[in-house]
């Protein structure tokens, strides 16, 4: 194919309302309803033809359109105050510049494979990138110096299709980024930034382009330049394509390139976060950078760690990448001699034994400071799934903590929702979303008032449903008829449950129609029916999961189901929007424990839309018994089918028992049971559950320390990262000497609560020295794995007894209860992020 240059001309705008196209080329307008209106207005159908895109609104509306706004004083009126609050957002005082005024020279990199910034950008497959959205529009509203970096994908993830069959069919389309929000990132000195990653043969040209999300920016990745072969042009076509060699491409580009990009920018990260494993490679070149900075290998890891955050977004051992030897060999076997390892030190940076492979999540785990889960649940999931790592280590000190997931609000509210919300909790409450005191305020509203708008959003729900379906079938060439009937499907009068999602299989889409029989009658009664939306993609490879949405579309063509249960096709930010916005429950039905957090449930909670979930991933943090509705228990179960069995039938019966009565009693026309547990859901889960709790969790808790770590470990050629290499190593090779010659307890002759226990430990420490250790007892519960919720009491230095050998000693106040104690040693500096970074422990024997 020959060469060619594209160029995107936007129509020269009336000096009135010139600015729509600086406007348009920031994502802070899709957060606010009033700047999509300046689009909107101007043309509603071309609006909806471009899929909310600004930027192509602006390269096709008439000049006729632009022309007759600016005669239009409401217009003119409306835009003024649109270019007035954005201009105060971007230049306005925040958060981060308020709470850390000498901070500000700070700087968090993060990393993830893919964003979720809205529609008309779709270089996004589900939760992962929508989390990563989010977090990014957070970060801008609480002025976080904030770089994301991702890949813009050519071809997005696929476009669903579901054919006549009911099977889904992938349909990939090539994005022009001149007609998206993208710009090409530029170099301090001038010109597009272009950068090389080496792969097997030869380098690959990396062009990096840029968005503007707010306040914030976010760079991606592009190999589709005429300077590569084209091949090397397909890498970055498609979110999650090709097999492990276009995987393991993928991430190099992400990893190394991301952090070449970064540099080539002129940008200096102070923390870098890598967003789930597909990122880790960051770590391999900021070490190699190091080393080229003549810093040695293991002073280099060390300093790296420092200032590393890593968050894991998988509970199962199966959803970490892993590449065999070979492959490592093949695509990084020339950084062997720059970071002067052999094959076998490379290897051990992420090597799993159990999988035989080099694991993207434990190279990330390996050098991170700080580690977390998505919810408490999945950190106790990471803790026991990684618990091999650090032997003798309990489960509660495994040094994996977790942030729970949340959602930007402003993102997710719908607009009729969110003036419910000036109007009845405060008009600046956006300014402290995760402040739990205004959302009292929630039960101010009037039932009549709230049900009225959730009914007017179920009401454009519907019809959004029953024209992706109107399309879907006239696409597919089906009966007239049938073609008519689906303008009857759904009513709002009728409780509406959504099930939208990925289609794995592990979150169950099929529970509900394990009992055929039993579903029939529930959706069929005449008095209290019900009806199902399901919406989701599967991937492409992932065979059982299009088996699922086939075997739904199949029941939705049955007679008793027609028009009850829908299948709405091409799931994506916009369908999610609207469905979550304007169903009466959300439902989530995840093999426990499988979810990591979830966040869709979270965004239908903001609109007051309950949720109906098993006690997996967020909700057992959020479910206190009057906010939503729990499927099943938290115990485990011996199989997969004894589970599904027992949360089947629990779903059922909340939704005969409890559910469809509470919607359908009536008090003065009204729910008003349902509606209060609206007003319970909103009063509690928005502010606890929103991203801006969670950046401001993630600065507090990991950014900022990891920040100033890596500050200090980078200082001076790296002399301090030096120092506690050095430390580690000398325990490491040493610990084996450490032994308990004695243990001497004084018990007490009557144990009452408030006595105490005298505790003596001779312990024998070889060549490490005292005051690089802590003997300590620990004091908790007994439970069936030890000891929980321990007090941890450092033992004080007594005296030397003789060469290598001390006296401990300390006092434990008795506790009413069962409780158990012991004595242990493990190692001690100030320079550790978090107890156990250095995976050590030395328990009394036969205690």
């Amino acid at each position: 194919m020959y060469s060619f240059r594209t160029v995107s001309v936007i129509p020269e705008l009336p000096e009135k309302i010139n600015r729509l196209a600086e406007l348009a080329r920031n994502s802070w307008f899709s957060w606010h309803p009033l700047a999509e209106q300046l689009y909107s207005k101007l043309d509603p159908i071309l609006w909806e033809k471009v899929n909310h895109n600004p930027v192509k609104f602006l390269l096709n509306v008439d000049t006729t359109c632009l022309n007759k706004a600016v005669g239009d004083a409401v217009y003119c009126d409306l835009y003024q105050r649109v270019m007035k609050d954005f201009d105060n957002y971007m230049q306005g005082d925040t958060w981060y510049r308020k709470t850390y005024p000498e901070l500000n020279n700070q700087l968090v990199a993060y990393f993830s494979a893919e964003f979720g910034i809205h529609e008309s950008n779709p270089v996004y497959s589900g939760g992962l990138g929508l989390l990563a959205g989010d977090h990014s529009k957070s970060a801008s509203d609480l002025g976080l110096p904030f770089v994301g970096v991702g890949i813009l994908y050519k071809q997005g993830y696929f476009c669903q299709r579901i054919n006549r069959e009911g099977w889904q069919e992938a349909h990939y389309s090539f994005m022009d980024f001149n007609e998206m929000a993208v710009t090409p990132a530029v170099q301090p000195e001038g010109g597009d930034v272009i950068i090389t990653v080496r792969l097997p043969g030869r380098d690959v040209f990396v062009k990096v382009w840029q968005l503007q999300v707010g306040r914030v920016v976010l760079y991606f990745l592009d190999t589709d330049l005429t300077q590569n072969s084209r091949e090397d042009r397909l890498l970055t076509s498609k979110l999650y394509g090709g097999g492990q060699d276009t995987r393991i491409c993928q991430e190099i580009i992400l990893g190394i390139g991301g952090v070449k990009a970064l540099r080539k920018l002129g940008v200096a990260p102070t923390a870098w976060h890598i967003n789930e494993g597909h990122a880790a490679f960051i770590i391999i070149e900021r070490i190699r950078e190091l080393i080229q900075n003549h810093v040695p290998f293991a002073s280099a890891k060390e300093a790296v760690r420092a200032s590393t955050i890593f968050t894991t977004h998988t509970p199962v051992p199966a959803g970490h990448d892993v590449f065999d030897a070979d492959m490592i060999d093949r695509y990084l076997g020339y950084l062997y001699e720059e970071l002067k390892l052999d094959r076998e030190g490379f290897m051990g940076l992420g090597w799993d034994s159990n999988r035989h492979g080099f694991n993207m999540t434990l190279l990330a785990l390996h050098h991170a400071a700080f580690t977390n889960g998505v919810s408490k649940l999945h950190g106790e999931v990471s803790k026991r799934m990684f618990a091999h790592l650090y032997p003798g280590i309990p489960l509660e000190e495994i040094p994996i903590q977790s942030v729970t997931n949340g959602v930007h609000t402003e993102t997710w509210v719908a607009p009729e929702i969110r003036e419910l919300f000036e109007k009845y909790i405060s008009p600046d409450w956006t300014q402290n979303i995760s402040g739990p005191d205004q959302w009292q305020r929630v039960y101010d509203i009037p039932d009549q008032e709230l049900w009225s708008i959730h009914q007017g959003l179920k009401g454009k729900m519907i019809k959004f449903v029953q024209n992706n379906i109107f399309r879907r079938m006239e696409r597919n060439f089906q009966p007239l008829e049938l073609i008519r009937e689906c303008a009857g499907y759904l009513s709002k009068d009728i409780l509406t449950i959504g099930f939208a999602r990925r289609f794995a299989t592990y979150k169950r889409a099929y529970l509900l129609f394990r009992d055929k029989e039993r579903l029939a009658r529930l959706l069929n009664n005449p008095e209290r029916p019900v009806q199902l939306i399901f919406a989701g993609k599967a991937h492409p490879a992932d065979g059982p999961g299009q088996e699922l949405i086939k075997m739904i579309n199949d029941f939705s063509y049955e007679e008793q189901f027609r028009g009850k249960i829908v299948f709405v096709e091409d799931y994506d930010i916009n369908v999610s929007r609207h469905l979550l916005q304007g169903v009466d429950v959300w439902l989530n039905t995840p093999r426990r424990p499988h979810e990591a957090s979830g966040t869709s449930g979270q965004k239908a909670a903001v609109n007051g839309v309950i949720n109906c979930s098993v006690l997996d991933g967020w909700w057992p943090e959020a479910y206190n018994g009057e906010n939503g509705f729990a499927v099943g228990t938290d115990r485990d179960y011996h199989n997969n089918d004894e589970q599904d069995r027992e949360d089947a039938g629990s779903l059922f019966d909340l939704l005969e028992q409890i559910m469809v009565p509470y919607y359908y009693r009536r008090v003065d026309g009204l729910p008003r049971e349902w509606v209060r547990r609206m007003k319970d859901c909103l009063a509690t889960i928005p502010w606890q559950f929103s991203t801006e709790r969670m950046v401001k969790e993630y600065t507090q808790e990991f950014y900022l320390k990891a920040a100033l770590r890596g500050m200090a470990f980078e200082a001076d050629q790296c002399q301090l990262a030096d120092q506690v290499q050095q430390f580690k190593n000398n325990l490491t090779h040493n610990w084996h000497q450490l032994s308990f010659n004695s243990i001497q307890i004084d018990q007490p002759q009557v144990w009452l609560a408030g006595n105490e226990i005298d505790v003596k430990a001779e312990v024998h420490l070889g060549s490490i020295r005292p005051e690089d250790l802590i003997v300590e007892l620990v004091y908790g519960k007994v439970s069936d794995h030890g000891l929980e919720a321990t007090r941890l009491i450092p033992m004080q230095f007594k005296q030397i007894v003789r060469e290598n050998t001390y006296l401990y000693e300390a006092k434990l106040e008795l506790k009413k209860g069962t409780s158990g104690y012991t004595v242990r040693i493990r190692p001690k500096d100030t320079h550790i992020a978090q107890i156990f970074e250095l995976p050590l422990v030395k328990w009394a024997e036969n205690f």
